[in-house]
């Protein structure tokens, strides 16, 4: 008798303390902060856009909650090694993939060490999920819509001659460029700019580089035109 009893006070004691485990397990699982995530998603949009359809280095991440990997609609970009995965974007492969992206799929191509810190990916994660579901706002990256550029930033002829681009725009101004800090780029997005009216867009801090934005690629040959002054 005196057995029974202690191996039911034994059983018990097993019994609760599994319950704390399993709801201490909960309660870290659900510590994700919506509005820290916010704060950590920062760092995807070097990469990544969340509004849908817009893609960047790397797929749209809107709605990625319960899709499957590599089946973004309209980005090609995506490694072998991640189409043929058949991982599905839930609380736990997110985890894993945020932490070490290498360890869930070998050989994919997303140039991202990791986040070692359970925290943040918590965060991160309340945050992707949010968002997915419509309960809070996607980040705002900033990018411009060229579509509405100012006549200074949209580009009416470019000129070459020896070393250098002549970059004239629609406020009839023209900037000269060394060859190697002008870069030309194309945004088939709905924010790139209208066909045959290319949008320049400086960067860095000395305003010594650019970058001219066409709508296709096959616009850039036929605006830039050999002449010197």
């Amino acid at each position: 008798m005196h057995d029974h009893r202690v191996f039911c006070v034994r059983a018990r004691a097993a019994l609760f303390t599994f319950v704390s485990v399993f709801s201490l397990v909960n309660v870290v699982h659900a510590a994700g902060d919506v509005e820290r995530g916010a704060r950590a998603a920062r760092a995807c949009l070097a990469c990544h856009s969340f509004s849908p359809g817009r893609h960047l280095t790397g797929p749209s991440l809107a709605d990625v909650w319960d899709r499957k990997a590599g089946t973004v609609e309209g980005f090609a970009r995506y490694s072998g090694a991640l189409k043929r995965s058949g991982v599905v974007w839930n609380d736990t492969t997110l985890d894993a993939w945020l932490k070490k992206p290498a360890s869930v799929v070998p050989g994919n191509a997303m140039v991202f060490s990791g986040i070692a810190n359970d925290q943040t990916r918590a965060d991160l994660l309340a945050y992707l999920k949010a968002v997915s579901e419509g309960r809070t706002k996607p980040p705002n990256r900033g990018l411009p819509n060229l579509k509405l550029a100012e006549p200074a930033d949209r580009v009416t002829a470019i000129r070459h001659c020896g070393d250098a681009y002549r970059v004239t725009t629609g406020d009839h101004e023209t900037h000269t460029f060394w060859e190697f800090n002008l870069r030309f780029k194309t945004d088939g997005s709905v924010d790139g700019p209208v066909a045959g009216k290319p949008v320049i867009v400086g960067s860095g801090m000395r305003g010594d580089r650019a970058a001219v934005v066409f709508s296709r690629p096959e616009e850039i040959s036929e605006f830039i035109r050999k002449e010197c002054p």
